[in-house]
């Protein structure tokens, strides 16, 4: 049986990110974000649902995310889903499920938010990588 963990959200952060360092040096970036959902139901009124959601993002990824975003900025991540489970200081099993962050891109500013400048890139971590034995093209017929 085939197994396939992708997640896809876009949102806005709802606190500003949270930078630690693991005993290797390895940056860990925590963060939530709000994914909103607004609909009609059958009697036509408007209805809205927020769906919060934790997401860590590691090394040089983390870094980017806490230097740039702020509680309230829109951000899209990408990822795969991860279960964690441990025993809290009472005893109590605990389990939690998160997005391990793999690529993000920055979608702007929040509603009064600072703008970035041009000097400050926008990131995009974790590219594909262009198919192998495939020069890139210039051709500008190609609509991609």
């Amino acid at each position: 049986m085939a197994n396939f963990n992708r997640v896809i959200l876009a949102g806005n952060l709802t606190r500003d990110p949270e930078l630690s360092y693991t005993p290797n040096d390895v940056a860990v970036c925590k963060f939530g974000m709000a994914i909103n959902r607004r609909w009609r139901d059958r009697d036509g009124n408007q209805k809205e649902e927020v769906c919060y959601v934790d997401l860590t993002a590691f090394g040089r990824q983390g870094e980017t995310i806490n230097q740039y975003m702020k509680k309230g900025n829109p951000i899209l991540a990408e990822g795969r889903l991860h279960f964690a489970r441990w025993t809290d200081k009472e005893g109590q099993n605990r389990s939690k499920l998160d997005v391990t962050v793999e690529n993000f891109t920055f979608l702007g500013t929040a509603a009064g938010g600072p703008a970035r400048g041009p000097s400050e890139p926008v990131a995009q971590a974790g590219a594909p990588p262009a198919a192998e034995g495939v020069p890139p093209s210039d051709d500008p017929d190609i609509p991609f």
